[in-house]
């Protein structure tokens, strides 16, 4: 969801449904919970020792710098045997890595400017690329190229909110799990995520390139990473299933969209896993910057231009606004302020981690120069004109910013 997309969220909500809420909610009627009960979670410990359709390497948690380093560094190892089996010899070409982040249906906007820099000609084959929230939908279209440019661009300008959603009621916010159902957008995730794009994602994932998309585990408070490109070239039949259901929990907004729970057996019993949106820690991500990054690219004992992209689906700063005098108001604007600020905190994490390991820093956002009002969560005539801007942004070629940019609030 965008920065401010939380206030707006809520703000769906009139006075009496607020009122009913908030008369829920002071009564504690913890008893009338309408969830379906879960099974017990799993520890982290435990989490890390089990395996997903039994790939060793489907996820990882930040701690597992080893774990992660070795799979950068296997990545290479199969750029390096494909470009063999291929006869192509010399040195490595330049890596572009992209993030994606989240942003709700400001998604549009990093959508139009990858479809623009198709157009303009120069967009890279990319390495690797990370999504969070709405930017893990959009990944698996930018992971796989330009051939994806027409369903990436009809994800973003022919959905409304009921392609997405439907509201629950105030009732639900208390007694469920959150206050909308995600259903249509599960529907609209298979729909794309077919078998064909599971099979090409393997087959890139074999040529060295990563696909990597963030949740948080709610139960351990830890953000997970998970490797959708093995995940797909597991061979195993459920792993389309898993990956829609990665996709869901990184979009998962919490107390907005319901979480997913993801089973394991741990010992002979049952357990599960909730997660939900990877914006929670995160609004974007690269790489953590625990990994050894350097000691990956010396595969081959070659070393090449690295870049990095990151794609900020929101506007910088949010707009000063007159905050009513309400809880769920005040709540949402609360939220969306953190939210902001943490998407700014990426921005500048992700240039001190590249500074550092001598990667190139790229970054682009919604500029002031859009101007079109915002008219409700996933306004299709709205996002059909910020998917133009970025496209047209995109096409020109000069989105770019080398640098974070400088904060001044006042």
């Amino acid at each position: 969801m965008t920065s401010t997309g939380v206030c707006r969220f809520l703000s769906r909500f009139g006075p009496k449904e607020l009122s009913l809420t908030i008369a829920i909610a002071s009564l504690a009627l913890s008893g009338c919970a309408t969830a379906p009960p879960r099974s017990p979670p799993v520890t982290l410990a435990e989490s890390s020792d089990n395996h997903f359709l039994g790939i060793s390497n489907a996820r990882f948690y930040i701690k597992d710098t080893a774990r992660l380093t070795k799979e950068f560094i296997a990545s290479s190892q199969r750029e390096l045997d494909a470009r063999r089996r291929a006869g192509l010899t010399g040195p490595l070409p330049p890596v572009a890595i992209l993030a994606i982040s989240g942003g709700g249906d400001s998604g549009a906007y990093g959508a139009g400017l990858l479809v623009g820099w198709s157009a303009h000609g120069d967009r890279p084959n990319f390495k690797g690329v990370t999504g969070v929230s709405t930017g893990a939908l959009s990944a698996p279209f930018a992971f796989l190229g330009p051939r994806y440019d027409k369903d990436l661009k009809a994800l973003y300008t022919t959905i409304s909110a009921k392609d997405i959603f439907r509201p629950r009621g105030a009732l639900a916010a208390i007694t469920g799990d959150a206050t909308s159902d995600t259903a249509p957008l599960h529907a609209l995730v298979a729909h794309y995520l077919d078998d064909q794009m599971v099979r090409r994602i393997a087959e890139e994932y074999a040529k060295g390139r990563l696909l990597l998309i963030m949740t948080t585990n709610l139960d351990a408070g830890e953000p997970c990473i998970w490797n959708i490109g093995a995940i797909a070239a597991s061979g195993q039949p459920d792993a389309r299933e898993l990956i829609i259901k990665i996709l869901m929990a990184s979009s998962a907004i919490p107390a907005m969209f319901p979480p997913q729970l993801f089973d394991l057996e741990v010992n002979g019993e049952h357990r599960q896993e909730m997660h939900a949106d990877g914006g929670v820690f995160a609004q974007a991500f690269l790489y953590p910057p625990n990994v050894d990054f350097e000691e990956a690219s010396k595969v081959g004992g070659m070393h090449r231009q690295r870049d990095a992209y990151i794609i900020r689906n929101g506007r910088l700063l949010e707009a000063p606004t007159t905050v009513d005098r309400k809880t769920l108001s005040i709540a949402g604007r609360a939220a969306s302020l953190m939210i902001s600020s943490s998407g700014i905190n990426d921005m500048y994490r992700i240039y001190l981690t590249t500074s550092r390991d001598h990667v190139g820093y790229h970054v682009t956002y919604i500029p002031d120069a859009f101007t079109e009002p915002y008219k409700g969560p996933f306004d299709q005539a709205y996002m059909t004109k910020l998917f133009q801007f970025g496209f047209d942004q995109g096409r020109a070629g000069d989105e770019w910013q080398s640098k974070p940019p400088e904060i001044n609030r006042q």
